[in-house]
């Protein structure tokens, strides 16, 4: 009889991929815990949260694996830049108001009371911290992270802004929760699921490389300050149990690909395109 995993989230980026690597292991899914997707504001974050943490412990499930956010961590002026981020690093709720950050409030606030909750409940609970997504695309929407990059192709954003964000492919952040939720010795700590940080300059100069047919910006909106440095983290304790990183410009390939073949990206007539192993960055 195929082992029973429940996984909230299923039809989102990173659960359906969670059910497709599930399910190719071999076991069996069920919705029978409780409905906890509600409107994404900070009271029902809060509590869908909690709510998932006391539905596992109530049916005496053996581990509970949390898709947490890197908001969690980095929203925190006093944290040293030159430190990676890792399994102790929180982000600050006075800040996070202060810059109206309320989806990274939220998710911090509901983090720390899984966190209670679990350790209240005797559950064993571990989080996964995956940082901006990308990927093939499985459900049939259109997600906030590719979002990130459909502008820059299709020429809505003539320009790139000053900013830098960490990046994983969506598969490498689904086999980080099959693995946190299966490895006997993974529970009761926080995994930063990232692969590389890039400035949005270096994002649009792979993207350009690879689809050069594509009017991807050029040019930085702020053309005064230097580039903005991304947040250090560590993924050793992922790659400890596995993980192998997929490089930036598989992800980024099979985004676009995705995206064309969804039609969410018109395809170029003529345009010839290699998935090129030797992409610079």
């Amino acid at each position: 009889m195929a082992k029973v995993v429940c996984v909230t989230g299923a039809g989102g980026f990173i659960g359906s991929w969670i059910v497709k690597l599930l399910l190719a292991r071999g076991y069996a899914l069920t919705h029978s815990l409780v409905s906890v997707w509600q409107e994404e504001i900070i009271e029902p974050i809060i509590a869908g949260t909690r709510n998932v943490v006391e539905a596992a412990a109530d049916a005496g499930v053996r581990r509970l694996v949390l898709s947490s956010t890197i908001g969690t961590m980095y929203m925190n002026p006093h944290r040293d830049p030159d430190a990676p981020l890792d399994d102790s690093s929180w982000s600050d709720l006075d800040y996070c108001k202060r810059t109206k950050n309320w989806c990274c409030y939220a998710k911090t606030i509901a983090e720390r009371g899984a966190w209670e909750a679990a350790r209240a409940r005797g559950l064993d609970l571990a989080v996964v911290i995956p940082v901006v997504t990308l990927g093939e695309l499985l459900q049939s929407g259109m997600n906030t992270s590719t979002l990130h990059i459909l502008k820059y192709l299709t020429g809505e954003a003539k320009a790139y802004v000053n900013e830098s964000h960490a990046y994983v492919h969506v598969k490498d952040a689904a086999e980080a929760h099959v693995r946190v939720l299966l490895e006997p010795g993974a529970g009761g700590r926080r995994y930063v699921c990232a692969e590389r940080t890039l400035h949005r300059g270096e994002l649009c100069r792979i993207l350009a490389q690879l689809f050069p047919e594509y009017p991807i910006p050029t040019r930085c909106k702020d053309e005064i300050n230097p580039p903005k440095k991304g947040y250090k983290f560590t993924n050793q304790p992922l790659k400890d149990l596995g993980i192998k990183f997929t490089p930036v410009h598989e992800y980024l390939y099979e985004a676009v690909k995705s995206l064309q073949d969804k039609g969410f990206l018109k395809k170029v007539a003529g345009a010839k395109v290699k998935k090129n192993k030797n992409t610079t960055i």
